[in-house]
């Protein structure tokens, strides 16, 4: 029997434009798994015409973020760019860690932001079965989400989601979908989202950057 695209989120716009992934390989994996203090190689501020433009990227990917925008990124807010290992950059908003990206990746929210926001996003949910490694770090494969408690909006390859767990109120982690949610349900086997910063990681335990 095949699975149905099940919008029991409210469907978003896309991100625009969506960010491709490498062919053939994992783009992320999991990349705060051991994430310390010592992994920042630096802080800088940036210029205002810099922070507009990294603001409006992060607009443009999440629109509902619009109304709130003053809220989460005070305009007297110190705006900092915090460049970590593996490439990683990271907006620091009064200390704060934000949002984060690795390489030319897509801006993606912390889970904390995603907590505060929970419609910013798509959300893909996971069966119970998949929960104890999701909270691993492990990338999420098909059957995770094809299963009876998994379910899927309609979601392009490349977009960052949110990743709920079945039974569970919160997001558990924040990835990227590896293929798009039609390829999920028609091949159903291998990774579907590399999966990126989970609850409990050293990103959820810096709470601040000073």
């Amino acid at each position: 029997s095949s699975l149905a695209l099940t919008p029991f989120f409210v469907p978003l716009g896309h991100p625009s434009p969506p960010f491709c992934l490498p062919q053939g390989r994992p783009a992320f994996a999991a990349m705060f798994k051991g994430f310390t203090l010592e992994d920042v190689s630096g802080q800088n501020q940036v210029k205002s015409s810099v922070q507009r433009g990294i603001k409006q990227s992060i607009m443009d990917s999440y629109p509902r973020l619009e109304p709130v925008m003053k809220e989460l990124w005070p305009k007297d807010g110190s705006m900092v760019v915090t460049k970590c290992k593996d490439h990683i950059t990271m907006v620091v908003i009064d200390k704060i860690p934000l949002f984060f990206q690795q390489r030319d990746g897509p801006w993606m929210p912390t889970l904390r932001v995603l907590h505060q926001y929970p419609s910013m996003m798509h959300k893909v949910q996971v069966d119970k079965g998949a929960i104890k490694f999701v909270l691993r770090g492990a990338s999420i494969m098909c059957p995770g989400i094809t299963s009876p408690g998994g379910r899927l909006e309609k979601i392009p390859v490349g977009v960052p989601v949110a990743i709920y767990a079945e039974g569970t109120e919160h997001a558990c982690a924040v990835g990227v979908m590896t293929m798009s949610s039609d390829d999920v349900i028609k091949l159903n086997k291998d990774t579907c989202i590399d999966h990126i910063h989970f609850l409990n990681d050293g990103l959820w335990k810096t709470k601040e950057l000073a």
